[in-house]
């Protein structure tokens, strides 16, 4: 609704008087017949009624403590590792027999008291730590390269939405251009030159520069998804009434971006990144596969599933472990980003 103005406050009192419907008593206007304004939410109250909804949401919460304890296992993997009196690196030749296999355990796997899980055929390194190392490197690149995209597609979205005119035309043909990209070919194609050059000039060598790689290409070529999203919501949300007072009041484009329009992005913010997580976890996985990602001896859950390749058919436990791991680990993060968006948004549930 439109903001009264003053001189038609006063105009609308004349007449009101002049034909005599001004009440001189109160009691005139009967109670029942004012409409009280809606109750305005306190500041995140909003955020407080997503989280009762989601706490009542069983499926979310089971994923959120999949989530929650796959992280603590990770960051406390050295910890868990030494209390097992277990190494990640040593190699067991002593229990490997015949056709590179364990000598005993289910399935030939070596599975023992001193190792629960097994043994890598071929190596003899145990699979519990090489899992719970794996899980460091898959999360420390998913979380970087997540960041990475989120920080420049939200950028980009919003200057592209709020700016329109050329600079909104310039970032959507860039887009475009991005989303048009073979991105496994590229990744799969740049990888020797990216390392080679970030060796030869930043000094950055082994499994520290394919890090660097993979999570600068995560940023690079996925900021357009979520910028799209963000530049549609701000295309919106510029020509709203506080937008316009925002201007009028002297606030600058920059202070418009992050005190206006930034607290009104988080719900998609929020529930695209929680749906992007899983995505890089399962490409790093695909590029450490492909032998493209981090390399021996750094543990990945890639480069084990690739490993137990040659052996499944007599060792199906070395396949069932890391591939496991990771259909876990990426169903708790999309079951997580559709809880977390049906609470944020409830009418999203119904549609």
């Amino acid at each position: 609704m439109a903001p009264v103005t003053e001189d038609a406050a006063a105009d609308v009192a004349s007449d009101a008087v002049a034909s005599g419907a001004v009440a001189s008593d109160a009691e005139q206007v009967e109670p029942a017949e004012r409409v009280e304004p809606a109750e305005q939410p306190a500041q995140g109250s909003q955020y407080d009624l997503a989280w009762r909804r989601f706490r009542r949401d069983r499926v979310g919460m089971a994923s959120l403590t999949v989530i929650v304890l796959v992280i603590v296992v990770a960051v406390g993997a050295p910890l868990i590792v030494r209390l097992f009196g277990l190494d990640p690196y040593t190699f067991h030749s002593e229990l490997i027999g015949d056709g590179a296999l364990p000598k005993d355990g289910l399935w030939h796997s070596g599975m023992s008291a001193s190792h629960p899980l097994g043994i890598e055929p071929s190596t003899g390194r145990d699979i519990l730590a090489r899992l719970l190392y794996g899980a460091r490197v898959s999360l420390l690149i998913t979380t970087l390269g997540t960041a990475l995209t989120m920080v420049l597609g939200v950028l980009i979205g919003m200057i592209a939405g709020y700016a329109g005119g050329w600079t909104d035309a310039i970032f959507g043909r860039l887009m475009d251009l991005i989303l048009s990209v073979p991105q496994l070919l590229l990744l799969l194609t740049l990888n020797p030159i990216a390392v080679q050059l970030l060796g030869d000039k930043f000094g950055i060598g082994g499994n520290g520069a394919r890090i660097v790689f993979i999570v600068s290409m995560f940023g690079l070529l996925g900021w357009p998804y979520i910028a799209r999203i963000v530049r549609g919501q701000v295309l919106s949300l510029r020509e709203r009434e506080f937008i316009e007072a925002s201007r009028v009041s002297g606030s600058g484009p920059w202070r418009i971006l992050r005190h206006e329009l930034l607290p009104n992005l988080w719900v998609p913010i929020i529930v695209y990144g929680t749906l992007l997580f899983p995505t890089y976890i399962a490409t790093e996985a695909a590029l450490s596969f492909l032998g493209v990602g981090v390399i021996e001896p750094t543990p990945t859950w890639g480069k084990m599933l690739a490993a137990s390749v040659t052996f499944y058919q007599v060792d199906p436990l070395y396949l069932f472990i890391p591939g496991g791991a990771l259909f876990i680990v990426v169903l708790a993060f999309n079951l997580l980003g559709d809880s977390i968006r049906d609470a944020l948004d409830p009418r999203s549930a119904h549609s």
